[in-house]
């Protein structure tokens, strides 16, 4: 172990340990407070920040946060990314029978390692938890667990020990996890309790009546608890599977990326992290004769293997659509009678354009889809907006769509894009519009290959957290 590692001698962000420290040592913070125990929020208007400030004003409320943290009921302990334990509260120091000096600077799994029967599974059900913590970046609920626990001073002596667990991440400013807060809730006496009433016939109700109306209750439920944690791990590991199929089918069906007839363009496409918004979204480039390149990008609503087999008719249903036609509207509207055949694709949006290089325009057509964006040579950005009509199969598809043709100059580019890149959950649209406006015009000298790279750093989520939504972005250099 490092010096850094030793207890005491690890610093994480916010975080301040001092290995001398008993039971009753603080855990001091530097780092922005928990927004659930702090007084104020950030504001989501201007109109908020300025009745903020003004009971800011009124209000002067100088909040201890490390007081709060060591008077906290539930026993609390703070973990670092690679699990290495940071602190703990009072209520924790009490409950794991140790002192800040045996946690601080340690792996969780060296203080607290499983029991060697063979039936214990306490630590690797932790570890499971802790890791899809870090992976998705969400909380964690477990169920009851058994994690017996070693006996202080008593070597390889454990004692059986029950818990309720909730695992809950501190995100820094890029998403990623920064801190983990391990809070823990004893139920040992009321396991034991139910087990009791269990194995005496004709005590049971009696048994639960020596417990408070609410303790018999839990102790009812915790039975069935660990069943459930064990149906919910076998939903996570066949979404995990169908999430695989379905991505997998999803990148069969499309163009591959790597385009050595078009090194004046690149595509990319990143699925979503949740499976329940993967597979849906789609692009395409086409050569449609010498001087014409037809490209497209798409979306459809739904997820999953469904979307993905949507997705993979629509695809070749519009390639078909502009081959024969050579216009974008005249694709899009095929394609929207189309769409009233195909279940599932009700509501999907698209993108059309033609680049003709001859004559140096750009002719598109919109249905209900983010508009593309043209980045001049010298650095200012067109939104390409004018042909906007609504999604497939959501209106009077005898009506014929709207087309409309810029001009660019040579060295231009052309980034067409699914509303995954853009749309966040917690913000308006238009907001992760003006970010890639704003990417495009920093980074539009670089070569497409780059460019992509670089709009997918600026706009795409944090990898440890991945995007909320698929993903696809064709970038071309005109």
């Amino acid at each position: 172990m490092s010096d850094s590692d030793a207890p005491g001698g690890r610093e994480s962000p916010g975080i301040r340990t001092d290995p001398d420290a008993d039971a009753d040592a603080e855990v001091q913070t530097d780092a922005d407070p928990d927004p659930e125990l702090a007084h104020t929020r950030s504001p989501s208007s201007t109109a908020e920040a300025e009745a903020e400030a003004e009971a800011e004003a009124d209000i002067d409320i100088d909040i201890d946060f490390a007081k709060v943290f060591q008077a906290l009921p539930s026993p609390v302990m703070l973990l670092a990314p690679d699990l290495t334990i940071l602190g703990a509260n009072r209520a924790y120091v009490q409950i794991s029978g140790r002192g800040l000096d045996e946690l601080v600077g340690r792996f969780i799994f060296d203080v607290f390692p499983d029991s060697p029967t063979e039936e214990a599974s306490g630590a690797r059900t932790l570890r499971t938890s802790l890791e899809r913590l870090l992976a998705t970046g969400e909380r964690d609920t477990m169920a009851l667990q058994k994690y017996d626990v070693e006996v202080p001073d008593r070597p390889g002596v454990f004692e059986e020990r029950y818990w309720s667990t909730v695992n809950i991440p501190v995100l820094d400013a890029d998403g990623r996890v920064s801190l983990i807060a391990h809070r823990v809730e004893e139920v040992t006496a009321l396991v034991r309790a139910r087990e009791a009433a269990a194995r005496t016939p004709g005590t049971r109700h009696a048994s639960l009546t020596t417990l408070s109306h609410e303790d018999a209750m839990t102790a009812d439920l915790l039975t069935r608890s660990q069943e459930l944690q064990e149906l919910n791990e076998e939903l996570r590991k066949a979404h995990a599977r169908t999430h695989e199929v379905a991505v997998t089918l999803q990148r069969a069906m499309l163009p591959g990326t790597a385009l050595p007839r078009h090194d004046f363009a690149a595509v990319r496409y990143q699925p979503a992290a949740s499976f329940l918004n993967v597979c849906g979204d789609w692009y395409d480039l086409i050569d449609l004769d010498e001087d014409r390149l037809a490209a497209a990008v798409g979306d459809v609503v739904g997820h999953g293997l469904e979307a993905a087999g949507v997705m993979g008719q629509l695809r070749s249903a519009l390639s078909a659509a502009i081959r024969a036609t050579g216009r974008p509207a005249d694709a899009l509207t095929t394609l929207a009678q189309h769409a009233h055949t195909v279940e599932g694709a009700l509501a999907t949006t698209a993108v059309q354009a033609v680049i003709d290089r001859a004559a140096h325009t750009v002719t598109y057509s919109c249905a209900g889809h983010p508009p593309p964006l043209l980045a001049h040579p010298d650095g200012t950005v067109e939104l390409l907006d004018t042909a906007t009509d609504p999604p497939l199969a959501a209106s009077d598809d005898t009506i014929p769509r709207t087309q409309a043709t810029v001009s660019y100059t040579p060295g231009a580019t052309l980034v067409l894009y699914t509303d995954g890149l853009i749309e966040r959950r917690t913000e308006d649209i238009d907001q992760g519009l003006h970010r890639l406006t704003a990417s495009l015009k920093h980074h539009h000298t670089l070569p497409p290959e780059p460019l992509a790279d670089a709009i997918l750093t600026d706009l795409v989520p944090a990898p440890r957290r991945g995007p909320d939504d698929d993903t696809a972005l064709v970038v071309i250099r005109l």
